[in-house]
């Protein structure tokens, strides 16, 4: 499987990774959440060599998506969100405006010449999404390399959650690399035959225990 050209950038307060993502032979990238620090987004592109080509909002809270209009109004590009993320969001709706365009379940996202598969993994929130780029998996607040994401906020569904990883991320290959949505575990990036090996979240054989598990009281 051919490797992408993927920067991972550690952003902010809140310990995001904010990515840039392309074909390797190619100079378009997509901006993955651009949020806290648009400058220092435009000049990693530009250090590389590529032009931005578009933004791929994985969910719509705020940590992931601040920098979105800052962005838009220096690049006139689409922004690509899934179709329930675009309908529970009105933050969403009113930054991205005409730019948005609403991506379906297995929908492709088009840079430069390859295209990338966009994977609706509702949980954390109805319209969350991955972006499933050849061999490297942006995961955004569904998964994490040791956890996955909250399911006990505004939108968030435990059931939803548990069918995201068993019946959708629990597909993608084990070559696969796991590019998270925050710095939460003692690697940035992990395969993901050792995600499934050592993750919690993909050890449970039902729904329930897993809503059990995950919806437990927080210390």
């Amino acid at each position: 499987m051919p490797t992408p050209y993927v920067r991972q950038l550690k952003l902010g307060p809140m310990d995001n990774f904010v990515y840039l993502v392309g074909p390797a032979d190619g100079s378009e990238v997509v901006v993955v959440d651009p949020a806290w620090d648009v400058p220092a987004i435009e000049a990693a592109v530009a250090a590389d060599g590529k032009r931005v080509a578009g933004a791929f909002i994985s969910h719509s809270h705020f940590d992931h998506m601040n920098g979105l209009g800052e962005l838009l109004s220096r690049h006139d590009v689409p922004v690509y969100a899934q179709g329930a993320e675009v309908d529970f969001s009105p933050e969403l709706r009113d930054v991205g405006g005409d730019a948005l365009r609403r991506l379906g379940a297995g929908d492709s996202v088009l840079v430069g010449a390859r295209a990338f598969q966009a994977l609706h993994t509702p949980g954390h929130t109805p319209g969350s999404h991955c972006l499933l780029a050849q061999d490297a998996l942006v995961s955004g607040d569904t998964l994490f390399i040791s956890g996955c994401g909250r399911c006990d906020m505004k939108g968030g569904n435990p059931e939803d959650m548990y069918r995201s990883l068993s019946q959708v991320l629990g597909k993608v290959p084990d070559t696969a690399r796991l590019f998270p949505g925050h710095d939460y575990a003692d690697v940035p990036v992990a395969g993901m035959d050792l995600v499934r090996k050592t993750n919690p979240y993909f050890a449970f054989p039902d729904v329930a225990s897993f809503v059990a598990f995950r919806m437990r009281p927080r210390k």
